[in-house]
């Protein structure tokens, strides 16, 4: 029996409890998935949120070009390999050459999170795209290597990060503003008659919730181009996916039930939403 060494240990144990106080649905999405792939679904996710701390977090550096010249160094570590000393790269690496992940793509991760570093304005769709494509999109690409999912249907999966990281965006709309940056896009914004001042009130004007239906209304087309990638992913594997789908699917539910208001309250997923994901996973 192969013994682990403490700092990978330590490595996949960080980032699983990352996962857990951070990201809850997607931390009960993987719960579904077999044992064997969970830990590189974890280290995975510890590097990713990682990078997110250095631009997000509490003890974040003060100017955009210190949050930028932290990310460097947080690539750099991936680049070093085995020779990381950070237990979370390390169990990475560890995934990677286990399952032949193509960690390659977080290059293109990365690049997306150095636009974070300073103030955001998309300016149209396809750039919005562009920016998730880099972050979750890549994300998805590893994780359906991982998964087994066929390299003709990488892409598809990698549309449904992008449609997860749309559906976030979403819903944190008021907290997004409050970090001065607007991910929907300026050419909707202009034409449904938003402007960013309506996106950091306390409640959605109508033109805020015609804007945003049409982005639930886009979200739910992403999810729906992902479904063969999912179809086509092992047996063992579908539940978890499909329950974490559902779970995002009830977070857009739930947005729209509220008229789209979603600067008045949260509309995150509720601990209440998870048996009836769990029920649709298992069909």
């Amino acid at each position: 029996m192969r013994v682990m060494d403490p700092a990978l240990r330590e490595g996949y144990e960080r980032s699983r409890r990352m996962l857990r106080r951070h990201d809850p649905t997607y931390y009960w999405a993987t719960r579904r998935l077999p044992a064997d792939v969970r830990p590189a679904t974890h280290a995975l996710y510890g590097y990713v949120r990682t990078a997110d701390q250095i631009v997000d977090g509490p003890r974040r550096a003060a100017l955009p070009d210190q949050r930028r010249a932290a990310l460097d160094a947080w690539e750099a570590e991936l680049q070093r390999g085995v020779d990381s000393r950070q237990p979370i790269v390390r169990a990475l690496i560890d995934a990677g050459t286990r399952h032949g992940l193509p960690l390659g793509e977080l290059a293109t991760y990365m690049r997306s999170m150095r636009i974070d570093c300073g103030p955001v304005r998309i300016a149209s769709w396809d750039e919005l795209v562009a920016y998730m494509d880099g972050s979750a999109g890549s994300v998805g690409r590893i994780m359906a290597s991982l998964l087994g999912v066929p390299s003709r249907h990488h892409g598809d999966l990698g549309q449904l990060g992008i449609a997860f990281q749309l559906a976030n965006f979403i819903r944190d709309v008021r907290e997004d503003s409050r970090l001065d940056r607007i991910y929907l896009p300026e050419e909707d914004r202009v034409r449904f008659g938003v402007s960013e001042a309506d996106l950091a009130a306390a409640r959605a004007t109508p033109e805020v919730r015609a804007l945003l239906a049409h982005e639930v209304e886009r979200a739910r087309g992403l999810f729906a181009g992902a479904r063969p990638a999912i179809a086509s992913a092992p047996a063992s594997v579908r539940p978890g996916v499909r329950f974490a789908t559902g779970l995002y699917g009830r977070m857009l539910d739930r947005v729209e039930a509220m008229g789209f208001d979603v600067l008045a309250r949260p509309a995150g997923v509720r601990v209440w939403h998870l048996p009836g994901a769990a029920l649709e996973a298992l069909r």
